[in-house]
């Protein structure tokens, strides 16, 4: 069922970097043209023609996502209310913890505040599934950081209506706005603003190719920010003898489950692992108890691999290139390997650590880097919602000290000046004081420094 590859056959073929259809990037340009020129009119016909529905408004009421937190089923509820808990706790644990200790020699102090960014675009993908996770996943983060107001963007099913319980999860995460708009031109909606959805300064969240390569554009013209590449989702794990096949081969299904163009990866060195694996992913699709079980199969056909490595330490270089979304360490000491892991979104340690308790519950953020950008992003995080300000202080001793005079030594040398003669004019000692009133800029545009 999974198609065998040796080590250089995993590099040739998976340590390939994403490039994005041609074909999807012209169309994104061309939505995101439109609907920065004819906002909402331009909105509405691109979710009639893709979503299949006519909306006369695409924005939802918060009474509706607090009835749908009450309708939905208790336990259902109980679920999600455990999941935000678990995510808002470990998130909380990132605020504040950033922040260097700064310079204050020489009379020139040096500090970092951070501000909350003033508004949040938030992306919950639809289409194949219902996504309740992704919202809480991108929208605690943003409460945690003190965002000013977070905008949840949702494809709407034909009917015109957002699944219950994504807003629920909505409701449950405190999301201050909420439209029924999908795809790119939910990006572009988010990052220029329209009529009805207004600008934001930052968008997040996970998404099919059209959306990644509209929030790639976006950031890429100065537009707005993103937290990292977001495309095909993707699973490695890496097993030795110890490994139980029948769950290493339920989690390879369920990472197909997320549709084409992802890739679910065996990387082992023990090929009778490799052979047991690949029977038990084909006898759980046989089994009937996989929903769209063709469609599965079609994804793992295409994107489903078995990598044999000789050792340990090819496997660990096998996974490092491959840099993946999500990587499981199912061996005898997973802990031991760890220290050898560089490249990843998140990491799942042993038998029991399945993904899926990622995906939903364990706390750990689900919104990661894909296609190789594990190599240089990280999963969103509180951080991700911050901007940091650095704060610089100086006495007329430190002007007129050696960092003074080394500053405008370096700017004379880069033949700037007046660069030099700012500094020097404050040093000169005859001018009149130049300081200021003291300011207490922990409170500067009223927000307090972490």
């Amino acid at each position: 069922m999974l198609r065998r590859l040796d080590a250089a056959g995993a590099r040739a073929e998976l340590t390939a970097r994403v490039v994005p259809d041609p074909a999807v990037r012209d169309a994104v340009h061309q939505i995101l043209a439109d609907v920065r020129t004819r906002g909402d009119t331009a909105v509405c016909e691109y979710t009639e023609r893709f979503d299949g529905c006519r909306l006369d408004t695409f924005a939802v009421d918060l009474a509706d996502a607090e009835a749908a937190r009450g309708a939905i089923p208790g336990e259902l509820r109980a679920a999600l209310d455990l999941a935000a808990g678990r995510i808002r706790t470990y998130h909380e644990g990132q605020a504040g913890v950033a922040v260097p200790p700064g310079i204050d020699a020489d009379g020139i102090t040096v500090r970092e505040l951070t501000r909350p960014i003033d508004r949040a675009g938030l992306y919950a993908p639809g289409g194949r599934a219902t996504y309740p996770s992704s919202v809480l996943m991108t929208a605690i983060p943003a409460s945690v950081a003190g965002v000013g107001r977070t905008a949840l963007c949702v494809p709407p099913a034909a009917d015109g209506r957002i699944p219950e319980v994504t807003l629920a999860a909505a409701a449950i995460a405190g999301v201050d706005e909420i439209y029924r708009v999908g795809g790119a031109q939910a990006i572009g909606a988010l990052a220029y603003g329209t009529e009805t959805i207004g600008r934001v300064d930052l968008i997040v969240g996970p998404g099919n190719a059209y959306v990644d390569a509209a929030k790639r554009e976006v950031a890429g013209d100065g537009t707005v920010g993103i937290e990292s590449p977001a495309g095909p989702s993707e699973l490695v794990v890496l097993a030795d003898h110890t490994a139980p096949c029948d769950a290493i081969a339920a989690d390879l299904v369920a990472q197909a489950e997320h549709g084409p163009g992802g890739r679910a990866i065996l990387v082992t060195s023990q090929p009778d692992v490799a052979d047991a694996v690949s029977d038990a992913v084909g006898a759980l699709l046989d089994a009937g108890d996989v929903r769209d079980a063709d469609e599965v199969r079609a994804a793992l056909e295409a994107g489903g691999r078995a990598v044999v490595v000789r050792d340990e330490t090819e496997a660990l270089a096998v996974v490092n290139e491959i840099a993946p979304e999500h990587l499981e360490i199912v061996t005898t000491e997973p802990e031991r390997l760890l220290g050898s892991i560089r490249n990843a979104g998140a990491v799942f340690l042993g038998p029991y650590a399945a993904t899926a308790l990622g995906d939903y519950v364990a706390g750990a953020n689900h919104v990661l880097p894909t296609g190789g950008a594990a190599r240089f992003a990280s999963a969103l995080r509180v951080d991700d919602f911050l901007r940091h300000l650095h704060v610089v202080r100086a006495t007329e001793d430190g002007v007129r000290g050696p960092v003074g005079k080394a500053a405008a030594r370096i700017a004379r040398a880069e033949g700037l000046d007046a660069h030099a003669r700012s500094i020097e004019i404050r040093a000169e000692e005859d001018d009149a004081t130049v300081d200021g009133p003291t300011v207490d800029d922990s409170t500067v545009g009223g927000a307090s420094s972490r």
